[in-house]
């Protein structure tokens, strides 16, 4: 890894002033599109809320399951049996303070939006930003890898993160739950380890020209990252293909940017977080999102 070294300098660890000065309050992330029914449930008593007045109208009993179907244009909800139209085709369920929702077997943090979209279900977890990495980072890379490796994995997928905000607004929501954008599994994915690795990096995000990048990275590039005009038809001036250190793994992914399983190599090897990523991205930088992200 000789040949690494000349571009380990310290400029390389310094942060920028906060960018991204907009405020905005997290992520939308699409939990479930498209179905008639959902079964949800909460921690602790938690609120229906009507997005219309903002005003709770019934309370969600803690640890019970609940099902909402889309009723024409509208969310229903079915109590005791019987199905009682809401009358109104999006609603929010908002738990107190440290509680969880529940969707398809998993726990989250934040709140769940239930809409009715040209007659099918969608569920969004509004959740702020951090809260979101949280469950990014170890549904991404195995919690038992290296520190380091963690911690640059936290970073990229934030910068992926905020450069792909809202790309799938005609959804509702930002990204989806799944690798298409970033796998994200909750609250019920989080270890100590990979928390610390986002806590530890929070708000920091990879930018080139002082923009955040789409930091996009694969399980493993086979020997060589690849330059994104190999995917896409154009190159981006970050993506330049290296010798990715994972030539003991078959390829898995695009193979562009970083290389988790190379992340992690270097990692073992004593690099830190900000040498990997500047390794995988090129003529990149550090900043700090402005706190009203990270709320």
């Amino acid at each position: 890894m000789n040949n690494l070294k000349k571009i380990f300098v310290v400029g390389c660890m310094l942060l920028l002033p906060f960018i991204l000065q907009q405020r905005a309050f997290g992520m939308k992330i699409g939990l479930v599109d498209g179905v008639s029914e959902v079964v949800v449930g909460a921690s602790k008593d938690a609120q229906l809320i009507s997005p219309l007045h903002n005003k709770s109208f019934y309370t969600l009993k803690s640890m019970k399951p609940y099902t909402f179907k889309a009723m024409g244009p509208t969310v229903a909800i079915e109590l005791n049996g019987q199905w009682f139209n809401l009358n109104i085709s999006r609603i929010v369920i908002k738990p107190p303070e440290k509680a969880f929702v529940s969707v398809k077997r998993k726990w989250y943090r934040g709140e769940f939006i239930i809409e009715n979209r040209d007659g099918v279900l969608v569920v969004v977890n509004n959740v702020p930003l951090e809260e979101y990495m949280l469950g990014v980072v170890p549904s991404e890379m195995p919690s038992k890898w290296n520190y380091e490796a963690l911690k640059a994995q936290a970073i990229a997928a934030r910068s992926y993160a905020i450069a792909n905000r809202g790309k799938r607004a005609s959804r509702g929501y930002d990204l989806k739950d799944t690798p298409e954008d970033q796998a994200y599994g909750g609250a019920s994915a989080e270890t100590a380890a990979t928390n610390n690795a986002v806590m530890e990096t929070k708000g920091i995000v990879i930018t080139y020209n002082q923009k955040v990048i789409p930091a996009y990275y694969s399980a493993s590039a086979g020997g060589h990252t690849v330059n994104s005009g190999a995917v896409w038809t154009k190159d981006l001036p970050y993506l330049k293909s290296v010798p990715s250190f994972d030539d003991n793994v078959k390829k898995n992914g695009h193979g562009l940017g970083m290389s988790q399983h190379g992340a992690n190599n270097m990692a073992q090897q004593g690099y830190n977080a900000f040498q990997i990523l500047t390794y995988y991205y090129n003529n990149v930088k550090f900043g700090r999102l402005d706190p009203s992200w990270v709320l």
